[in-house]
């Protein structure tokens, strides 16, 4: 008997779910998968086991759930989602409730209720079928986090006090009551809103937990759920609705959306009749030096599956220019993963074709940290990073407007000033940058590397610690 345990990292969304298997019996479950379902296929085939289970841990948030395309597209396998809390679904799964054994080879796990991120939520403990009383794993979803803990303000005000306290029993109550030894592996990693500053490393131990995760030190509800509010992200708008999707049960796609390829006579038409959201998915440095008039830049690196939600209405066909051709399937698999399956059509031949049939561009400039620190007086600076970043230290005499609050604050700014976009790397920048050129700033720069770039070089810092 060998035992097969592996993680998926999803970057950007920074998701990670997991397999478990045994290869004398070849069998397999996953864990928490997400949209994109290849590659637990692969996998299982690669170490030869047949996928039998699929584990949800909780009701998603963050990115459409794999489970329904994963046991589409395989003979035998079987949804479990818990039902404690009163958790409800339309679609056909299996009940899992505190307590379930489910055996594979000779590893145990063993559902347990973990509510505080949400009130169905359960996790899964790890053990050896000969000392099944002394975990030496658990899957703990989004409830315990490297560093940090699942954030209990996602159904809303009227919930938060409640998901707050039971979370602190959770951690209190199970976690807490695990030997050092055990290993956490969480749902997510760096990066994710779940929960606030995630740690880097993507499993740790009960016993490093215990020693220094912060939302283990408390001895009240009241100053846990205090830390709990203060310290988490902003929350997407988006994850209402993904909420909504997983419950429901998301559409079983088969394949990746067709996109169908438009050259750019008839890509300019579908502009101009609104066929759906315009979206160039190139570098900032490409985007800036010249665009679709109107454009919205989200370039194409895994953080664009985030900010997809944050930027673009949930039911929305998408229009979009690519850095390649060849970039196709990567593009929209990215966009998959927050729910985005509607597409009018991309450009065939990118900003080249476009450019040789002699469409309009338009122009973003750009201005290095050198610059705006010797521009002085006269510029508009413009921080689009989070309230929590700016708290943390930003460029004396900017604006603090988060990016995804940009379209309904714009009327706070002066379009008539020259004015300079910046954020942590330049990404979300040229974000805002598309977005304020659309609403008429023509004296507008995005600042590559941004704030790192500004304190690599040592310019002057104001706020923060």
């Amino acid at each position: 008997m060998s035992l097969v345990f592996k993680t998926i990292q999803t970057d950007g969304i920074a998701e990670l779910s997991y397999l478990l298997g045994d290869d004398d019996e070849g069998v397999a479950a996953i864990f928490d998968p997400r949209s994109d379902v290849e590659v637990y296929i692969d996998m299982a085939r690669e170490a030869k086991l047949a996928i039998t289970h699929i584990f949800e841990t909780h009701i998603h948030a963050d990115l459409v759930s794999g489970s329904r395309e994963l046991c589409a597209r395989l003979d035998s396998a079987k949804i479990y989602v818990s039902h404690e809390g009163g958790a409800k679904y339309e679609f056909e799964q299996e009940k899992v409730k505190d307590g379930d054994r489910f055996t594979f080879g000779e590893t145990v796990v063993v559902a347990r209720h973990t509510p505080g991120h949400t009130p169905e939520h359960v996790s899964y403990v790890l053990a050896e079928a000969d000392h099944p009383d002394t975990p030496w794993g658990v899957l703990t979803g989004d409830s315990l986090f490297v560093s940090s803990a699942g954030r209990p303000d996602l159904l809303g005000a009227d919930h938060t006090a409640e998901l707050a306290a039971q979370q602190f029993q959770t951690l209190r109550d199970f976690y807490l009551k695990l030997p050092d030894h055990v290993m956490i592996y969480p749902n997510h990693g760096a990066g994710s809103p779940c929960g606030a500053d995630i740690g880097e490393r993507l499993s740790s131990t009960i016993g490093y937990e215990r020693k220094f995760n912060k939302f283990l030190q408390f001895p009240d509800v009241k100053s846990f759920t205090d830390y709990a509010i203060k310290t988490a992200p902003p929350v997407p708008h988006y994850y209402p609705v993904m909420k909504k999707l997983n419950a429901k049960g998301p559409d079983i796609l088969g394949n990746l959306p067709r996109v169908p390829g438009l050259p750019p006579k008839a890509f300019k038409g579908a502009i101009e009749k609104r066929a759906g959201a315009l979206v160039d998915t190139r570098t900032m440095l490409a985007f800036g030096g010249g665009h679709i008039p109107g454009a919205l830049n989200i370039g194409g690196s895994p953080v664009l599956s985030i900010w997809a939600g944050w930027m673009l209405a949930s039911n929305e066909a998408i229009l979009l220019v690519l850095e390649s051709d060849g970039d196709l399937e990567e593009i929209v698999r990215l966009f998959v993963r927050t729910g985005y399956t509607k597409f009018a059509g991309y450009l065939i031949g990118g900003m080249k074709a476009w450019d040789a049939a002699g469409f309009p561009l338009a122009k973003v400039e750009q201005m290095s940290v050198h610059e705006l620190n010797g521009r002085g007086l006269g510029l508009q600076i413009v921080d689009v990073r989070s309230p929590r970043e700016w708290k943390n230290g930003h460029i004396p005499g900017a604006r603090h407007i988060f990016l995804p609050e940009l379209r309904k604050r714009v009327g706070e700014l002066d379009r008539a000033k020259p004015t300079a976009v910046y954020c942590a790397s330049g990404y979300r920048a040229s974000i805002a940058a598309s977005i304020l050129k659309e609403e008429g700033f023509d004296a507008l720069w995005n600042v590559p590397g941004s704030w790192e770039a500004w304190k690599k070089a040592g310019f002057p810092i104001e706020g923060g610690q």
